[in-house]
């Protein structure tokens, strides 16, 4: 899993006292924000097509659209660039993809009070039943039955980050017992390398962790046949840490439940099987999907340059991959 520092005293952008600032960014609402940080900083959308040309090629800092990857011959049109600054915190279509001079940084937090919030109410919906009570409102049927509960429930945090304890404290009001795992354990988290001993007693695993190589795939057939009968997996993470055909033949057997707002492949075709796969609470990809989450992100974007032009270290590097 990754680590992602502070202001990182190693880490700077050198910009002299008079030099003109370029960013590369994706919208006119955050071309408007730079802009208004100094005189020195100048926003330049991203070309339509092609690479970016003219003054826009002098960028140092460049903000990808939406967390897409970027071309391999944009790169190639900004020699001056030297550093990456994302607005997400998923960094993994970017690590090791990038020039050796170019730093890359993400926007921890931005998205943390959103994906928190989905994967509470998704655990909440799943556990209560929500999604099958819908369907029989949608077909007028009152089917009483009795369905699962949060309250007092074992909870297993796959990922001990910002988001996965911001997770554990809006889930504390309910009383679970909350176990948090991360690649190598610490004072109160315990390591992966103990999952197959803490997966039998969790009532719901919720994954929160970035992708990585050790990371790819970890919920295998081997992780969801030690979880425990009836459990719920509730993904918030990226869809390959899960193998999906592994999943549905738990959910199709009825063995197991779960709530996902990743999938792999994502987007999820049309005709694919998790569509109609039972015991599963689906959304796409709408974790982070609030109004407030633009805001932060801007927010880490304009903090970021101000660290620039006034010459301090950066913040938020991803590094440890």
């Amino acid at each position: 899993m990754p680590d992602v520092t502070g202001p990182d005293t190693a880490t700077t952008l050198p910009l002299g006292p008079e030099e003109t600032l370029h960013v590369l960014v994706p919208s006119r609402a955050l071309a408007e924000a730079v802009e208004a940080l100094s005189p020195r900083v100048r926003a330049h959308r991203f070309p339509d097509e092609g690479p970016p040309t003219g003054e826009a090629a002098q960028a140092q800092v460049l903000v990808p659209r939406g967390g897409g990857e970027i071309a391999a011959e944009v790169l190639d049109a900004l020699p001056q660039l030297r550093l990456v600054q994302l607005m997400s915190a998923g960094a993994e279509k970017f690590v090791g993809r990038l020039p050796e001079r170019v730093t890359l940084c993400n926007a921890r937090g931005a998205h943390t009070p959103s994906t928190a919030e989905w994967a509470v109410a998704a655990t909440l919906a799943a556990q209560r039943g929500i999604p099958h009570f819908t369907r029989e409102q949608d077909a007028g049927r009152w089917d009483f039955r009795t369905e699962h509960s949060l309250i007092g429930a074992r909870v297993l945090m796959v990922g001990a980050g910002d988001i996965g304890r911001t997770i554990g404290r809006m889930m504390a009001g309910f009383d679970v017992d909350i176990t948090y795992v991360a690649r190598t354990a610490r004072d109160g988290v315990r390591s992966i390398d103990e999952l197959p001993q803490l997966l039998p007693e969790a009532d719901v695993v919720v994954l929160i962790v970035p992708v990585t190589p050790q990371t790819i795939g970890l919920v295998d057939a081997a992780f969801l046949a030690a979880m425990k009968d009836d459990a719920l997996l509730v993904n918030a993470a990226r869809g390959v840490v899960v193998d999906t055909d592994a999943l549905l033949a738990e959910l199709t057997s009825g063995r197991l439940r779960a709530a996902l707002d990743v999938t792999d492949p994502e987007p999820l075709p049309a005709g694919h099987p998790l569509w109609s796969a039972p015991n599963l609470l689906l959304t796409p990809h709408v974790a982070g999907a609030v109004p407030a989450t633009n805001d932060r992100a801007t927010a880490a974007v304009t903090d970021q340059l101000a660290r620039v032009l006034a010459g301090e270290p950066l913040a938020n590097v991803v590094t440890d991959y």
